[in-house]
């Protein structure tokens, strides 16, 4: 049913704007180019400040439809009418078959998901109803055991609308690391996308309605909630480290020289029921083994 060569449409055929901000979404974007579908329109993000330096940079998704000549809309916010005109004139030049939505960042009011043909779809890292919310990566490396990415139907309500494609993923040793975890839940679900844009604008895929009451639900991420007791259990900080890998990055203070040196926690894992730090980023300096920063700064501390 869900073979797109059983239908006359190609992806050329398919048009539709994309909304996404960062890496997960690009990833994506790369999934539906190689299968040949190339948005119209990208809706992202306001170029702001990043790294240390905080120079003003685009997101990535306003880099990858630059390389491509594809047209870039950028609106502090979708609630307000000049956004909504805005993309009325888009629909109006050719009217959109669809939207999709990956990452984007920002709410999506029903009066713009009401203006394509065929809905807005979604793609959610996680096996929905479970790990609704903003960091289903995250949650899925601190709470479980497995995850997937979920394809469904956006309506107003929070990861709530029915079921279109979902797939559950093997990551093996588990918990995985958050960047390599969401890289392959963006390709996956890339690959998912592709092969349901066809039959769903043909209208041949039944979605399906989540099993709400067995919905559990993500808090957004913040710097805190990275900060760890090493005296905590090991497989508890293992999923903290893995889990906050890339951003907030998991982190911890040791004493030195009667201060408190904060510690970020690059890689770990456990060896014989014991948590054991192999790369590590003391404050202020560059990244280094655990065994070169207790050599050099807590050997100085007992001395």
């Amino acid at each position: 049913m869900n073979d797109s060569s059983e239908h006359n449409k190609k992806p050329a055929d398919i048009n539709f704007a994309f909304f996404g901000t960062p890496s997960f979404a690009t990833i994506i974007l790369d999934e539906l180019e190689t299968a040949g579908f190339i948005p119209s329109l990208i809706v992202t993000q306001e170029d702001r400040p990043q790294g240390r330096g905080m120079e003003i940079q685009p997101p990535e998704t306003k880099v990858w439809a630059t390389k491509r000549d594809i047209t870039v809309f950028q609106p502090l916010t979708l609630k307000d009418d000049d956004a909504l005109k805005a993309l009325r004139v888009f629909d109006k030049e050719k009217p959109f078959d669809i939207f999709i939505v990956a990452s984007y960042g920002n709410i999506i009011p029903q009066k713009i998901l009401d203006i394509p043909i065929h809905g807005v779809l979604n793609v959610h890292p996680s096996l929905l109803p479970k790990l609704r919310g903003s960091s289903p990566v995250v949650g899925a490396i601190l709470e479980e055991e497995k995850t997937g990415v979920s394809i469904m139907l956006l309506d107003e309500k929070m990861d709530h609308g029915p079921i279109l494609k979902q797939k559950e993923i093997t990551v093996s040793p588990w918990p995985p690391y958050a960047p390599h975890l969401e890289e392959l839940l963006a390709r996956e679900g890339g690959k998912m996308l592709a092969e349901v844009l066809i039959p769903w604008t043909d209208i041949t895929i039944v979605p399906t309605e989540q099993n709400h009451n067995k919905a559990t639900f993500t808090k957004k991420v913040s710097k805190s909630d990275a900060l760890i007791n090493l005296e905590d259990l090991a497989e508890l900080n293992l999923r903290k480290i893995r889990g906050y890998a890339g951003w907030p990055n998991a982190f911890t203070f040791f004493e030195h020289k009667g201060k408190q040196i904060r510690l970020i926690i690059k890689e770990a894992e456990i060896v014989d029921g014991m948590l054991v730090l192999k790369k590590v980023i003391p404050e202020g300096r560059k990244e280094m083994s655990f065994e070169e920063f207790q050599r050099g700064f807590l050997k100085q501390t007992e001395a």
